[in-house]
């Protein structure tokens, strides 16, 4: 039996296989660049065509959590503005959410702390080839797009973080399939305690159906938007403007 899985793997074999058995000039060609954004958007749209976006990733249990959860990307980020809040213990931190939004929302640390919580134990699976289970406590991100008003013209969400990459700082985007599934949080704690720095604080992205570097860390403000074409390079996030990741990670 052919799973879906198995499926979409094949797909993105071929397009790998090609890329592995071709030479370097011939895969740093327009036209072969080309090909392979049409096959990964051909293979996107398939994966969206047959799974079930609101499914629930698989949660875990307290005795199946990782000794270490590793931290991926930067672990302590280096800019003033980032490094002044930490010092304050986040006191001074705010949550911006704006864009496309009827209610342009600036919330505290503390006061996301008091609205309804969700806690998951859950495997974050890393592009490096990695894994770790945490039990990940946080605000589901559709009570505060609920509180903002989305206005109809806003299709993504975009994540705006304090730690730098390159010239600016690190961005990421999820539709609102995503964004309103029930297990995508702000999350502001890691196994029973306050989210520490290296993981992500104050506040992380954890949108369990995709990848890890979708995970934002060090979220300061939420961009309601209509298209993802004015955001960095256009592709939707740091990694896919850079390297050429794929917007869509699901898993």
């Amino acid at each position: 039996m052919i799973t879906r899985r198995g499926l979409v793997g094949s797909l993105g074999l071929g397009a790998g296989g090609l890329m592995l058995s071709g030479c370097d000039r011939i895969a740093a060609t327009p036209a072969f660049r080309g090909f392979a954004a049409g096959a990964e958007g051909l293979t996107q749209d398939f994966t969206r065509l047959v799974s079930n976006r609101g499914a629930l990733a698989r949660e875990f249990t307290s005795a199946d959590l990782s000794p270490v959860f590793r931290a991926n990307g930067t672990s302590d980020p280096a800019a003033a503005d980032y490094r002044a809040l930490a010092a304050g213990n986040f006191a001074d931190y705010r949550l911006r959410v704006d864009g496309l939004v009827r209610r342009p929302l600036s919330v505290s640390l503390d006061r996301l702390r008091q609205l309804p919580a969700r806690t998951q134990i859950t495997r974050h699976d890393c592009v490096e080839g990695w894994s770790a289970i945490g039990r990940w406590t946080g605000t589901p991100l559709r009570g505060l797009l609920n509180e903002a008003g989305l206005l109809p013209q806003a299709k993504y969400l975009v994540f705006h973080c304090a730690d730098d990459y390159g010239a600016g700082k690190y961005y990421e985007s999820i539709d609102l399939v995503d964004a309103f599934h029930p297990q995508t949080i702000l999350a502001w704690g890691l196994n029973g305690r306050t989210l520490p720095i290296a993981n992500g604080a104050p506040l992380r992205l954890r949108v369990e159906r995709q990848l890890g570097y979708k995970h934002a860390k060090y979220v300061m403000r939420v961009e309601a938007v209509a298209s993802l074409a004015g955001i960095g390079a256009g592709k939707g996030g740091y990694w896919e403007d850079s390297n050429d990741y794929a917007w869509y990670a699901g898993i």
